[in-house]
């Protein structure tokens, strides 16, 4: 997965970084999970924030540096950027998101009004906004039906953030084809993200309630408790297995799940201490 895959990308310009007495920086938090984050910075990789290349306040601390692109991508302003300040770049972009990157600028090149489906905030979809600026963002079936209203003689495109619920992008698929009639979509969601999510709904089914372990600021482990929800079970979403609630232990059944970042190791302590408490778990 695109995760793993910037996981390993920052190890590696770690141990290169230690050999050429570079620091080594993420952009933004390579792992929404902060236990995940903690772990790394052990290891020598710290996280610059977006927010202050707006004011060069990261130039005299990121010059000369290994900067290593998360998997959400980054705009191509934040490449010049560093490259101009002389920083060696490792672009771990998932290649799922490079390409919702190129086409966005493609459908924005041939004319299209781009509707980007996805949470704004998100560091993905800033990424996207920044190859197709003019693009805009709806989170929700309501954003899309205002959308498109306001789009009605205009050739509308849609692209999806890889890591969004696929019932909230069929619901806002529909308010622009009911609006419309036609639309072009592209299917730029993740495969692993959808099957995690039908996974847990299964799960629901045969248990009596879930934990959901994952960064809080992890829309994939987000959306994977939106889904446990939905099937009328009780549902936690903790970080650490500290965070487990008493009331788990009343359950007979608990099943417990995953998002795409959260390290094995604390879905296994999580588990050992679901079963010490003499909790069956039934896993997806």
């Amino acid at each position: 997965m695109g995760v793993r895959r910037a996981e390993a990308s920052a190890r590696q310009a770690a141990e290169e970084g230690k050999i050429a007495g570079k620091n080594v920086y993420t952009y933004g938090p390579l792992i929404h999970n902060p236990q995940a984050v903690a772990e790394l910075e052990k290891a020598g990789v710290s996280v610059l924030d977006p927010s202050e290349f707006e004011n060069g306040s990261l130039d005299g601390k990121a010059a000369n540096s290994i900067v290593v692109i998360r998997a959400h991508g980054a705009p191509p302003e934040a490449f010049a950027h560093l490259a101009r300040i002389g920083a060696k770049i490792v672009d771990a972009t998932c290649p799922r998101v490079l390409k919702s990157q190129k086409k966005a600028r493609e459908l924005l090149d041939k004319g299209y009004a781009v509707a980007i489906a996805g949470d704004r905030s998100h560091g993905e979809v800033a990424g996207i906004l920044g190859y197709a600026p003019g693009a805009i963002v709806v989170e929700n079936a309501e954003e899309a039906a205002a959308l498109a209203a306001s789009w009605a003689e205009r050739p509308v495109a849609l692209i999806a953030q890889t890591t969004i619920k696929k019932s909230e992008y069929d619901a806002i698929v529909r308010e622009f084809e009911n609006a419309r009639g036609s639309l072009l979509t592209f299917e730029t969601l993740c495969p692993a993200t959808a099957d995690r999510q039908e996974a847990l709904a299964e799960l629901a089914s045969q248990v009596d309630a879930l934990i959901v372990v994952g960064g809080k600021n992890s829309a994939n482990t987000q959306r994977l408790l939106m889904a446990a929800k939905e099937n009328g079970k009780p549902a936690w979403h903790i970080e650490t297995a500290r965070e487990l609630p008493e009331e788990i232990f009343g359950f007979g059944k608990v099943g417990l799940s995953a998002g795409a970042s959260t390290p094995d190791s604390m879905v296994d302590e999580v588990e050992r201490l679901l079963m010490s408490g003499k909790t069956n778990r039934i896993n997806p």
